[in-house]
């Protein structure tokens, strides 16, 4: 009975060695998958800018040079990641009554301070993005992802979210704001000098010459319109991949039937 009784408890012992392994492996791939999911869901497939419409204003106003927006992107990415960590490493003590009061006055903390250096260090383009560096506090997209996000998910998720989530609304800004730049300035990279300093200037690029600049393209009319043209692709993309796996999944099941059908 004993020597029955200590082999039963060995391959108990063997069988939970071998499934460790496994089990480390298949809660490795999980973390992957969700590290891949946060990041496809801020880049593509819930884009603030393309899928949500969030912050808008700033995004039509703003984008009328390249410039102009990779300065708000990298203002309104960095507000998202620290703010996103933030509230994630205080969320146990924020009761859910107070809890929007608390996220603004974070997230308006650290836009106070992104405000103030780039009044110190970039007053050139502080002073051409006005009013819109202080209504990042009001930025949907980033009071969005505090609420449902970072004040349910452990501080690493939510930085990492935060960052593809500023990504993907830096990509549109950047986009749309060199598009403009081109179609009504003829230029790329105008004012570089208000972001990186003097030496930036020779960074200009002078694409074509105007007679007179395309003012449709640089107002807030032809940045909804460029905005349009940028969704319409975006959904028809989406829509020839839908198309795509559709037709995949049909002949997989045709080839699953014949083969039935030969058996």
């Amino acid at each position: 009975m004993t020597t029955t009784s200590t082999s039963v408890d060995h391959n108990v012992d063997n069988q939970d060695s071998v499934l460790e392994p496994e089990s480390v492996e298949q809660s490795t791939d999980i973390v992957v998958t969700n590290w891949k999911e946060i990041s496809w869901q801020g880049l593509w497939k819930n884009n603030p800018a393309l899928v949500q419409l969030l912050g808008l204003c700033p995004l039509l106003a703003v984008t009328n040079t390249f410039i102009n927006a990779l300065g708000l992107a990298l203002a309104t990415m960095l507000v998202l990641i620290v703010s996103n960590l933030t509230i994630s490493l205080v969320q146990q003590w924020v009761t859910k009554e107070i809890r929007i009061p608390v996220f603004i006055m974070i997230i308006a903390s650290f836009v106070t301070m992104i405000e103030l250096l780039m009044n110190a260090y970039t007053y050139g383009l502080y002073l051409s993005l006005g009013i819109f560096i202080p209504l990042i506090v009001t930025n949907c997209a980033i009071i969005g992802r505090a609420e449902a996000f970072a004040s349910k998910n452990p501080p690493k998720a939510a930085a990492f979210d935060g960052l593809m989530m500023g990504l993907g609304f830096a990509v549109i800004l950047l986009l749309l704001g060199g598009s403009r730049e081109i179609l009504g300035q003829g230029t790329l990279f105008d004012g570089a000098q208000l972001l990186f300093g003097d030496w930036a200037t020779a960074l200009r690029i002078e694409i074509f010459q105007f007679d007179q600049q395309f003012l449709l393209a640089i107002l807030p009319p032809g940045a909804f319109i460029g905005m349009g043209f940028i969704i319409a692709g975006k959904n028809y993309l989406d829509h020839k991949h839908e198309q795509k796996q559709k037709a995949q999944g049909e002949k997989h099941k045709a080839q699953r039937a014949r083969v039935t059908t030969v058996n």
